[in-house]
Protein backbone atom coordinates (compact mmCIF):
# COMPACT_ATOMS: atom_id res chain seq x y z
CA UNK A 1 0.00 0.00 0.00
CA UNK A 2 1.29 3.45 -0.94
CA UNK A 3 -0.90 5.23 1.61
CA UNK A 4 -0.68 4.14 5.23
CA UNK A 5 -2.19 6.80 7.54
CA UNK A 6 -0.96 4.84 10.54
CA UNK A 7 2.61 5.95 9.79
CA UNK A 8 1.61 9.36 11.15
CA UNK A 9 0.39 7.75 14.38
CA UNK A 10 3.36 5.53 15.16
CA UNK A 11 5.08 7.78 17.72
CA UNK A 12 3.80 10.25 20.35
CA UNK A 13 6.07 13.00 19.00
CA UNK A 14 4.67 12.59 15.48
CA UNK A 15 1.11 12.53 16.74
CA UNK A 16 1.69 15.72 18.71
CA UNK A 17 3.53 17.40 15.82
CA UNK A 18 0.52 17.10 13.48
CA UNK A 19 -2.17 17.63 16.11
CA UNK A 20 -4.91 19.71 14.52
CA UNK A 21 -6.69 20.95 17.63
CA UNK A 22 -5.02 22.33 20.75
CA UNK A 23 -6.82 23.05 24.02
CA UNK A 24 -5.06 25.24 26.59
CA UNK A 25 -6.22 26.54 29.98
CA UNK A 26 -6.28 29.98 28.35
CA UNK A 27 -9.22 28.77 26.22
CA UNK A 28 -11.29 28.03 29.34
CA UNK A 29 -13.62 30.16 31.44
CA UNK A 30 -14.26 28.86 34.94
CA UNK A 31 -17.82 29.34 36.36
CA UNK A 32 -18.01 30.06 40.08
CA UNK A 33 -21.06 30.33 42.37
CA UNK A 34 -20.95 33.27 44.80
CA UNK A 35 -22.77 33.69 48.12
CA UNK A 36 -22.88 36.17 51.01
CA UNK A 37 -22.79 33.29 53.49
CA UNK A 38 -20.52 33.07 56.54
CA UNK A 39 -19.64 29.58 55.34
CA UNK A 40 -16.55 29.55 53.14
CA UNK A 41 -17.79 26.79 50.83
CA UNK A 42 -21.03 24.86 50.55
CA UNK A 43 -21.33 21.60 48.60
CA UNK A 44 -23.82 21.31 45.73
CA UNK A 45 -25.46 17.89 45.72
CA UNK A 46 -26.07 17.73 41.97
CA UNK A 47 -22.62 19.10 41.08
CA UNK A 48 -20.03 16.84 42.73
CA UNK A 49 -16.77 18.58 43.73
CA UNK A 50 -18.21 22.04 43.04
CA UNK A 51 -19.19 24.58 45.67
CA UNK A 52 -20.93 27.82 46.47
CA UNK A 53 -18.22 30.19 47.69
CA UNK A 54 -18.27 33.20 49.98
CA UNK A 55 -15.73 35.94 49.34
CA UNK A 56 -12.88 34.37 51.32
CA UNK A 57 -13.38 30.99 49.72
CA UNK A 58 -13.70 32.58 46.30
CA UNK A 59 -10.35 34.32 46.70
CA UNK A 60 -8.66 31.04 47.56
CA UNK A 61 -10.27 29.24 44.64
CA UNK A 62 -9.29 31.97 42.19
CA UNK A 63 -5.72 32.09 43.51
CA UNK A 64 -5.35 28.32 43.06
CA UNK A 65 -6.83 28.59 39.57
CA UNK A 66 -4.44 31.37 38.57
CA UNK A 67 -1.52 29.19 39.62
CA UNK A 68 -2.83 26.54 37.22
CA UNK A 69 -2.97 28.96 34.30
CA UNK A 70 -6.62 30.08 34.39
CA UNK A 71 -7.30 33.79 33.98
CA UNK A 72 -10.98 34.15 33.11
CA UNK A 73 -13.91 33.49 35.45
CA UNK A 74 -17.68 33.83 35.15
CA UNK A 75 -19.53 34.55 38.38
CA UNK A 76 -23.06 33.50 39.31
CA UNK A 77 -24.59 34.95 42.51
CA UNK A 78 -26.79 32.90 44.83
CA UNK A 79 -29.42 35.46 45.83
CA UNK A 80 -31.47 34.90 49.02
CA UNK A 81 -35.25 34.89 48.47
CA UNK A 82 -35.75 38.00 50.61
CA UNK A 83 -33.87 40.06 48.01
CA UNK A 84 -35.97 38.86 45.06
CA UNK A 85 -38.90 40.74 43.53
CA UNK A 86 -40.79 40.91 40.23
CA UNK A 87 -38.50 43.54 38.72
CA UNK A 88 -35.12 42.25 40.01
CA UNK A 89 -34.32 45.59 41.68
CA UNK A 90 -31.62 44.01 43.85
CA UNK A 91 -29.58 43.25 40.72
CA UNK A 92 -28.51 46.90 40.49
CA UNK A 93 -28.96 48.00 44.12
CA UNK A 94 -26.00 49.70 45.82
CA UNK A 95 -26.36 47.20 48.69
CA UNK A 96 -25.96 44.18 46.37
CA UNK A 97 -23.32 41.90 47.95
CA UNK A 98 -22.47 40.48 44.51
CA UNK A 99 -21.48 43.89 43.10
CA UNK A 100 -19.33 44.47 46.17
CA UNK A 101 -17.58 41.11 45.66
CA UNK A 102 -16.88 41.95 42.01
CA UNK A 103 -15.22 45.21 43.03
CA UNK A 104 -13.12 43.54 45.72
CA UNK A 105 -12.03 40.73 43.38
CA UNK A 106 -10.84 43.16 40.72
CA UNK A 107 -8.85 44.98 43.40
CA UNK A 108 -7.39 41.74 44.80
CA UNK A 109 -6.67 40.16 41.40
CA UNK A 110 -6.21 42.95 38.83
CA UNK A 111 -4.82 40.55 36.22
CA UNK A 112 -7.94 38.39 35.89
CA UNK A 113 -10.89 38.78 33.55
CA UNK A 114 -14.34 38.61 35.12
CA UNK A 115 -17.52 37.83 33.23
CA UNK A 116 -21.02 38.13 34.68
CA UNK A 117 -24.40 36.78 33.66
CA UNK A 118 -27.17 39.26 32.83
CA UNK A 119 -30.69 37.90 33.22
CA UNK A 120 -33.48 38.42 35.71
CA UNK A 121 -33.83 34.85 36.98
CA UNK A 122 -31.34 34.94 39.91
CA UNK A 123 -33.08 38.08 41.24
CA UNK A 124 -36.68 37.48 40.14
CA UNK A 125 -39.39 36.20 42.47
CA UNK A 126 -40.88 34.54 39.37
CA UNK A 127 -37.65 32.71 38.48
CA UNK A 128 -37.79 33.76 34.83
CA UNK A 129 -35.15 35.53 32.74
CA UNK A 130 -37.62 38.27 31.81
CA UNK A 131 -40.40 40.34 33.37
CA UNK A 132 -43.56 38.29 33.98
CA UNK A 133 -47.04 39.77 33.68
CA UNK A 134 -50.20 37.66 33.62
CA UNK A 135 -48.13 34.57 32.92
CA UNK A 136 -46.33 36.07 29.90
CA UNK A 137 -42.70 37.12 29.56
CA UNK A 138 -42.74 40.71 28.35
CA UNK A 139 -39.72 41.29 26.14
CA UNK A 140 -39.57 45.09 25.93
CA UNK A 141 -40.31 45.67 29.61
CA UNK A 142 -37.37 43.42 30.44
CA UNK A 143 -34.77 45.41 28.49
CA UNK A 144 -34.47 48.44 30.84
CA UNK A 145 -33.98 46.07 33.79
CA UNK A 146 -31.21 44.23 31.94
CA UNK A 147 -29.62 47.55 31.00
CA UNK A 148 -29.47 48.70 34.63
CA UNK A 149 -28.09 45.33 35.69
CA UNK A 150 -25.37 45.41 33.02
CA UNK A 151 -24.29 48.96 33.86
CA UNK A 152 -24.13 48.17 37.59
CA UNK A 153 -21.96 45.11 36.93
CA UNK A 154 -19.66 47.03 34.59
CA UNK A 155 -19.29 49.83 37.13
CA UNK A 156 -18.34 47.22 39.74
CA UNK A 157 -15.54 45.96 37.51
CA UNK A 158 -16.93 43.28 35.19
CA UNK A 159 -14.93 42.96 31.97
CA UNK A 160 -17.40 40.89 29.94
CA UNK A 161 -21.18 41.16 30.17
CA UNK A 162 -23.01 37.91 29.35
CA UNK A 163 -26.69 38.44 28.45
CA UNK A 164 -28.25 35.00 28.92
CA UNK A 165 -31.92 36.01 28.88
CA UNK A 166 -32.65 35.52 25.14
CA UNK A 167 -34.85 38.62 24.93
CA UNK A 168 -34.99 40.17 21.46
CA UNK A 169 -32.87 43.32 21.12
CA UNK A 170 -31.12 43.01 24.46
CA UNK A 171 -27.58 43.14 23.03
CA UNK A 172 -28.24 46.48 21.31
CA UNK A 173 -29.97 47.89 24.40
CA UNK A 174 -27.15 46.84 26.73
CA UNK A 175 -24.48 48.10 24.32
CA UNK A 176 -26.21 51.47 24.15
CA UNK A 177 -26.47 51.73 27.94
CA UNK A 178 -22.82 50.80 28.43
CA UNK A 179 -21.71 53.36 25.85
CA UNK A 180 -23.92 56.09 27.30
CA UNK A 181 -22.25 55.47 30.67
CA UNK A 182 -18.77 55.68 29.09
CA UNK A 183 -18.07 51.96 29.39
CA UNK A 184 -17.41 51.32 25.73
CA UNK A 185 -14.47 48.99 26.57
CA UNK A 186 -16.72 46.50 28.37
CA UNK A 187 -17.30 43.48 26.14
CA UNK A 188 -20.53 41.59 25.49
CA UNK A 189 -20.49 37.81 25.17
CA UNK A 190 -24.01 37.13 23.99
CA UNK A 191 -25.74 33.85 24.77
CA UNK A 192 -26.64 33.76 21.08
CA UNK A 193 -28.04 30.25 20.74
CA UNK A 194 -29.31 29.30 24.18
CA UNK A 195 -31.51 26.26 23.87
CA UNK A 196 -34.43 25.17 26.06
CA UNK A 197 -32.37 22.26 27.29
CA UNK A 198 -32.84 19.49 29.84
CA UNK A 199 -29.20 19.89 30.91
CA UNK A 200 -29.61 22.98 33.13
CA UNK A 201 -31.05 21.24 36.20
CA UNK A 202 -27.96 21.18 38.47
CA UNK A 203 -27.27 24.87 37.77
CA UNK A 204 -30.78 25.80 38.84
CA UNK A 205 -30.28 23.73 41.99
CA UNK A 206 -27.08 25.63 42.72
CA UNK A 207 -28.76 29.04 42.40
CA UNK A 208 -32.32 28.08 43.40
CA UNK A 209 -33.45 29.92 40.26
CA UNK A 210 -35.94 27.57 38.63
CA UNK A 211 -39.15 29.17 37.27
CA UNK A 212 -41.97 29.29 39.80
CA UNK A 213 -44.47 28.61 37.00
CA UNK A 214 -44.29 27.57 33.36
CA UNK A 215 -41.09 27.02 31.42
CA UNK A 216 -38.63 29.03 29.32
CA UNK A 217 -39.62 27.77 25.87
CA UNK A 218 -41.06 31.09 24.67
CA UNK A 219 -37.61 32.69 24.83
CA UNK A 220 -35.02 29.90 24.81
CA UNK A 221 -34.53 28.11 21.49
CA UNK A 222 -36.10 24.87 20.29
CA UNK A 223 -33.43 22.10 20.38
CA UNK A 224 -34.63 21.01 16.93
CA UNK A 225 -33.49 24.23 15.23
CA UNK A 226 -30.10 25.11 13.75
CA UNK A 227 -30.86 27.77 11.11
CA UNK A 228 -32.52 29.85 13.80
CA UNK A 229 -29.13 30.05 15.53
CA UNK A 230 -27.70 31.73 12.42
CA UNK A 231 -30.47 34.32 12.54
CA UNK A 232 -29.74 35.01 16.20
CA UNK A 233 -26.02 35.28 15.41
CA UNK A 234 -26.63 37.80 12.64
CA UNK A 235 -28.75 39.96 14.93
CA UNK A 236 -26.29 39.81 17.84
CA UNK A 237 -23.40 40.72 15.58
CA UNK A 238 -25.29 43.71 14.17
CA UNK A 239 -26.27 44.80 17.68
CA UNK A 240 -22.67 44.97 18.89
CA UNK A 241 -21.81 41.61 20.45
CA UNK A 242 -18.09 40.86 20.78
CA UNK A 243 -18.48 37.08 21.23
CA UNK A 244 -21.23 34.63 20.27
CA UNK A 245 -22.06 31.72 22.57
CA UNK A 246 -23.78 28.38 22.11
CA UNK A 247 -25.40 26.79 25.17
CA UNK A 248 -25.33 23.84 25.88
CA UNK A 249 -22.24 22.57 24.08
CA UNK A 250 -22.12 18.79 23.91
CA UNK A 251 -25.44 18.17 22.14
CA UNK A 252 -24.95 21.25 19.93
CA UNK A 253 -21.51 20.75 18.39
CA UNK A 254 -23.08 21.17 14.94
CA UNK A 255 -24.39 24.60 15.97
CA UNK A 256 -20.96 25.62 17.29
CA UNK A 257 -19.46 24.59 13.96
CA UNK A 258 -22.13 26.46 11.98
CA UNK A 259 -21.56 29.69 13.91
CA UNK A 260 -17.80 29.36 13.51
CA UNK A 261 -18.22 29.01 9.73
CA UNK A 262 -20.80 31.80 9.56
CA UNK A 263 -19.31 34.55 11.74
CA UNK A 264 -15.95 36.25 12.08
CA UNK A 265 -16.59 36.83 15.81
CA UNK A 266 -15.03 34.54 18.44
CA UNK A 267 -17.31 31.63 19.33
CA UNK A 268 -17.83 30.45 22.91
CA UNK A 269 -19.44 27.21 24.07
CA UNK A 270 -21.00 26.64 27.48
CA UNK A 271 -20.30 23.13 28.76
CA UNK A 272 -23.28 23.23 31.10
CA UNK A 273 -23.98 21.79 34.54
CA UNK A 274 -25.89 18.73 33.31
CA UNK A 275 -23.04 17.78 30.99
CA UNK A 276 -20.63 18.09 33.91
CA UNK A 277 -22.84 16.09 36.29
CA UNK A 278 -23.43 13.36 33.72
CA UNK A 279 -19.72 12.74 33.13
CA UNK A 280 -18.86 13.04 36.82
CA UNK A 281 -21.47 10.44 37.73
CA UNK A 282 -20.23 8.00 35.10
CA UNK A 283 -16.63 8.41 36.26
CA UNK A 284 -17.49 8.10 39.95
CA UNK A 285 -19.25 4.83 39.15
CA UNK A 286 -16.16 3.56 37.35
CA UNK A 287 -17.88 3.44 33.95
CA UNK A 288 -15.51 6.01 32.39
CA UNK A 289 -12.00 7.23 33.18
CA UNK A 290 -12.16 10.88 34.23
CA UNK A 291 -8.68 11.94 33.08
CA UNK A 292 -9.31 10.71 29.55
CA UNK A 293 -13.07 11.29 29.11
CA UNK A 294 -13.08 14.86 30.45
CA UNK A 295 -10.37 16.22 28.09
CA UNK A 296 -11.98 14.38 25.17
CA UNK A 297 -15.31 16.08 25.88
CA UNK A 298 -13.70 19.53 25.98
CA UNK A 299 -11.59 18.84 22.91
CA UNK A 300 -14.72 17.99 20.92
CA UNK A 301 -16.07 21.48 21.60
CA UNK A 302 -12.80 23.10 20.62
CA UNK A 303 -12.60 20.98 17.46
CA UNK A 304 -16.16 21.97 16.54
CA UNK A 305 -15.03 25.61 16.52
CA UNK A 306 -15.22 27.00 20.05
CA UNK A 307 -12.53 29.61 20.70
CA UNK A 308 -13.41 29.58 24.40
CA UNK A 309 -15.30 27.16 26.61
CA UNK A 310 -17.17 27.94 29.82
CA UNK A 311 -16.75 24.74 31.78
CA UNK A 312 -16.94 23.46 35.34
CA UNK A 313 -14.06 21.16 34.36
CA UNK A 314 -11.74 24.17 33.91
CA UNK A 315 -9.71 23.76 37.09
CA UNK A 316 -9.38 19.99 36.71
CA UNK A 317 -8.32 20.36 33.08
CA UNK A 318 -5.79 23.06 33.95
CA UNK A 319 -4.32 20.83 36.67
CA UNK A 320 -4.11 17.88 34.28
CA UNK A 321 -2.58 20.06 31.57
CA UNK A 322 0.07 21.31 33.99
CA UNK A 323 0.91 17.77 35.13
CA UNK A 324 1.36 16.60 31.54
CA UNK A 325 3.70 19.42 30.53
Amino acid sequence: MLNRPRRNRKHPAIRQMIEETVLRPSNLIYPLFVTNSDVEKEAIDSLPDLYRWNYNGLCREIEESINLGLRTFVLFPVIPDEFKDKTATYSYAESNFYLDIIHKLKTEFPGIVLMSDVAMDPYSSDGHDGFVQNGKILNDKTLPILGKMAVAQAQAGIDIIGPSDMMDGRVAFIREQLDINEMDEVSIMSYTAKYASAYYGPFRDALDSAPKAGDKKTYQMNPANKKEALREAELDEMEGADFLMVKPALCYLDVIHSLKEYSSLPIAAYNVSGEYAMLKAACQNGWLDYNTAMPEMLLSMRRAGADSILTYFAKDYARLHKDLK
